[in-house]
């Protein structure tokens, strides 16, 4: 079952709350339980708060703080990109709605406003966060003043853009038309758009349209003098008082606010009047401009009648109020019940809101995002919290990972190395306090070093090692850290970042061994690619593996995908396509992956197969039709080393894609090896990975 959707919109000024408060109230009918959450709200100031989720959490009563209902502000976004931290961003969005969405059992998303002139880039993170949030996305666009084709172009490119980006649109909602425009719009959308997606078309409703008196005072910072509790008066149109008062009774209209110097006392009092009078139209409120307040007289009379109207002082003189009147762009409050029923109303007036529903429940979301991914990593790794060694405890690679995985409380760390230089280096890169929570160990001086060095000489005396190799041995960062994980001290060990692979895995090859069931420890790389996340075996220990395995390989690299939630599509990989190819090398492929259904007849397999026939479902299609994993494959196995190392590079250099690993497979408990090369990312998504592994054991 779905558990949210994204509105979001193309343009400023769409009206997209009317969506918002419909929706909310749709789904509250359905569910006592409704999440609401904006990823992105204008900047306020200490003390304020966002309208929008104001508004929302307070009319149904939502059992979430402001901190819990919102991702970031538009200044911090904007700090993000700036320093190249969007992906930091991402992350933290991800967790705030996962959060929400563990509360909830649906969750409804507010996308941003277009407010500013950083507009340009906020339609593309709009798509971006709905895309790894996994929810699929109602697009709201501005029909007011458009023609026909204008608002169905408009809502047509965004529908696209959203599809490209693998992002599911429910539905369109083209907001704001004019009445006699409504079924032309209606038809042009059902024409361009078919069963694609639920068409909406919502007619201009002018009580929406017209501000309040109160969000006219607050724009021209007024003083309330008289019905402050009429403020949410709709100021339906507005006129300037200069005329002579029996010429400007004939130009009130229903619902006018009346803008006049305060000094017009002939106005105010006629205007007051006619308010009660059953021959003229209905005032909404009295504006009176240039900071003059009228004479005691005149208020004591003003003070004597019943009002229901508001009156209001404001400093500016009277065309700039009314120039900054006629820029106010009007908005729904918390506090304005009625603007907020009109809204619902209208909304479930012109949605078929079961259809919708039904539609936006039961919509199931197939695609796994890399940062998608990573979350499930990380919280999946915080279930059962493992305790991993970081053998390189002066890399500042490793101290800096090591700084992030304490501070997101995932995992238990342990540095080697002497403590005082590792906490005076951590000290200058910034990241002590943090550091001084990992368990810092000097191996020669540990109170373990001579039990490990026994151990490991009972362990290795078949091979001569005596008393003084092994504590030579047990010296060394690698073999201490390995000892660790093999006493049961430690979980899981990640080093690397400064030793060679082979450095790396010796010692636990040497007593840490492999799984009963393997007979090979072999490698995989988590694939993060834009649109989904791929697993790559092997690219980092077997250069040559034979058939038997080869098989291994797959069936090990099939079963990690599934452990970590990727449904494993295996994809055998060879220089040539189904039966046609022939050769040493293809034979190879072609016998491990009948080896692999004779084993494990439950995976879904494919061998020999191409990489684009394994990766692209056109060129799957066309060479294998019949196939279950051409053009969808999610697993790929290489022939060899060469090959896997080189392509894991390439696709990693050329599309920007994260390369989560190598994870090693076999061994009895988990080691992992990382690259010379290796990033800070690196480092601490291998840890989260090894500690995965761990709970497994």
């Amino acid at each position: 079952m779905n558990k949210g959707l994204y509105i979001a919109t193309s343009e400023p000024n769409s009206g997209k709350s009317i969506v918002v408060l419909g929706l909310m109230r749709t789904f509250l009918g359905k569910n006592p339980r409704v999440g609401y959450f904006r990823p992105i709200i204008d900047d306020f100031d200490e003390g304020e708060v966002d309208n929008h989720i104001n508004t929302v959490l307070t009319h149904f009563d939502l059992d979430i703080s402001f901190k819990e209902a919102y991702g970031f502000t538009r200044s911090e976004v904007l700090e993000k990109y700036n320093t190249g931290k969007e992906g930091e961003m991402f992350d933290v969005l991800i967790q705030k709605f996962k959060k929400l969405e563990e509360r909830f059992d649906f969750i409804v998303v507010e996308g941003t406003d277009f407010s500013d002139q950083h507009s340009i880039i906020e339609f593309d993170i709009n798509v971006l966060i709905c895309k790894n949030f996994g929810i699929p996305a109602i697009i709201v666009s501005n029909g007011y003043d458009k023609k026909v084709n204008e608002i169905s172009g408009t809502l047509k490119l965004a529908y696209d853009t959203f599809k490209i980006k693998d992002v599911e649109v429910s539905a369109v909602v083209a907001n704001k038309i004019k009445e006699n425009n409504t079924k032309a719009v209606q038809d042009k959308l059902d024409f361009i758009l078919g069963e694609q997606a639920e068409t909406i078309v919502i007619p201009e409703i002018n009580t929406l349209k017209s501000p309040t008196v109160k969000e006219i005072c607050t724009y021209l910072d007024g003083k309330v003098l008289f019905g402050d509790e009429y403020l949410n008066n709709l100021a339906g149109n507005f006129g300037v008082g200069a005329m002579q008062l029996h010429n400007y009774l004939n130009h009130l209209k229903d619902n006018s606010l009346v803008i006049t110097p305060g000094d017009r006392s002939d106005i105010i009092l006629g205007a007051l009047q006619a308010s009660i009078s059953s021959n003229y139209s209905k005032i909404s409120g009295i504006i009176l401009t240039g900071g003059i307040i009228p004479e005691d007289s005149i208020m004591k009379l003003i003070e004597g009648v019943k009002l229901s109207l508001p009156i209001i002082s404001v400093e500016k003189g009277t065309f700039e109020v009314t120039n900054k009147i006629g820029r106010i762009t009007s908005k729904i409050y918390a506090d304005n019940s009625q603007k907020i029923n009109t809204s619902i109303a209208t909304f479930e007036k012109h949605v078929n809101t079961d259809r919708l529903a039904e539609r936006l429940i039961t919509f199931e979301n197939t695609l796994l995002t890399p940062r998608m991914f990573q979350y499930n990593l990380l919280k999946r790794a915080q279930t059962t919290k493992k305790h991993i060694v970081l053998p390189e405890g002066y890399d500042e690679r490793i101290l800096r990972a090591a700084s992030r995985l304490i501070d997101v409380d995932v995992v238990d760390i342990t540095l080697l190395g002497d403590p005082e230089k590792i906490t005076q280096k951590a000290s200058k890169l910034g990241i002590l306090n943090n550091i001084e929570k990992a368990t810092i160990i000097d191996p020669i001086k540990s109170e373990h070093f001579d039990d490990y060095a026994n151990t490991f000489y009972e362990l290795r005396k078949h091979k001569n090692v005596n008393m003084d190799m092994a504590r030579d041995f047990m010296s060394d960062v690698s073999y201490f850290g390995t000892m660790m994980i093999y006493k049961g001290h430690v979980d899981g060990m990640v080093s690397g970042a400064v030793n060679t692979t082979q450095h790396t895995i010796r010692p636990a090859l040497q007593f840490i061994k492999t799984k009963p069931t393997a007979s090979v420890v072999s490698s995989v790389f988590f694939m993060c690619l834009e649109d989904r996340v791929s697993v790559f075996g092997d690219c980092a220990i077997n250069p040559n593996p034979d058939a038997k395995q080869l098989a291994e390989i797959a069936i090990a690299s099939a079963d990690t995908a599934t452990n970590f939630g990727i449904e494993p599509k295996v994809a055998m990989l060879s220089y040539s396509s189904g039966s046609s190819g022939k050769g040493a090398d293809v034979d190879k492929v072609r016998e491990a992956t009948q080896i692999v259904k004779e084993k494990r007849p439950d995976l879904k397999i494919e061998g020999p197969i191409q990489y684009d026939a394994a990766v692209d479902k056109k060129i799957g299609k066309s060479k294998l039709p019949d196939s279950e994993v051409a053009g969808q494959a999610s697993v790929l196995i290489f022939p060899d080393l060469n090959t896997g190392n080189n392509t894991y590079k390439a696709v990693q250099r050329e599309t920007g894609a994260l390369a989560i690993g190598p994870m090693l497979q076999g061994l009895n408990k988990p080691v992992n090896d990382l690259s010379r090369g290796c990033t800070i990312d690196d480092v601490y998504n291998t840890v989260i990975i090894t500690a995965i592994q761990a709970q497994e054991i």
